[in-house]
């Protein structure tokens, strides 16, 4: 049976059934919600911008996309952003999928933090961040239909995301708080521009236009 929200098909492949259960079993309701939202969300931007991203390989990484936080996959401290895409490439190189698709992913991936670039890259890695935008803090969420907004919550609900979700981040990055190093702009202004404060990423999601 296909699997459709807000007029999103699931793909119906191994792989992504692999990766859904591998989500179940080692996350916990938060983040697999949170992760099928942002294949969700992405594949609507997606759709809005003309961009046409493998539907398997941006559920692939919108699955693992936030895998870090809660299983680390490499024996050194690296971003968690890092081991969600280490995990993934090897997910995808080990069903035998080709080099170049799971760079893709693990590029998605890698980069879902990171502001300003992503965009300006493949499908899947711009689809993959602007899912992450908008379920972390509402990026583009006027610019969707609202009918479908609210079947994909009904289906995937938030519950306490904001506060939540941010303590999902604390627990997975507390004790490696040096790979949460930012960007040399914000050193630079904080330096050179008198009252300069930059808005936080807690700030930006309690501050979301998202009731919970």
């Amino acid at each position: 049976m296909t699997d459709i929200v807000a007029a999103v098909e699931i793909p119906d492949t191994e792989a992504v059934a692999e990766a859904t259960a591998f989500l179940r079993e080692t996350t916990g309701p938060l983040v697999f919600h949170h992760s099928r939202r942002v294949f969700l969300f992405g594949s609507l931007h997606a759709r809005e911008l003309g961009l046409q991203p493998d539907p398997e390989l941006l559920y692939v990484s919108a699955m693992f996309h936030d895998v870090g936080l809660s299983a680390p996959f490499s024996d050194v401290r690296q971003r968690f952003e890092l081991d969600g895409a280490d995990h993934a490439r090897r997910f995808l190189l080990d069903r035998g999928f080709p080099e170049d698709a799971a760079e893709a992913v693990w590029t998605a991936i890698a980069l879902h933090t990171t502001p300003g670039i992503p965009g300006r890259m493949g499908p899947e890695t711009a689809a993959t961040n602007y899912g992450v935008l908008t379920d972390a803090i509402g990026w583009g969420l006027d610019r969707l239909d609202g009918g479908q907004v609210e079947e994909i919550v009904a289906a995937h609900p938030r519950g306490e995301f904001k506060k939540e979700f941010l303590q999902e981040f604390v627990r997975g990055l507390r004790y490696r708080p040096d790979t949460t190093y930012g960007t040399v702009n914000s050193d630079v202004l904080e330096h050179f521009v008198p009252g300069f404060r930059r808005t936080s990423m807690v700030e930006r999601v309690v501050d979301a236009p998202w009731p919970s």
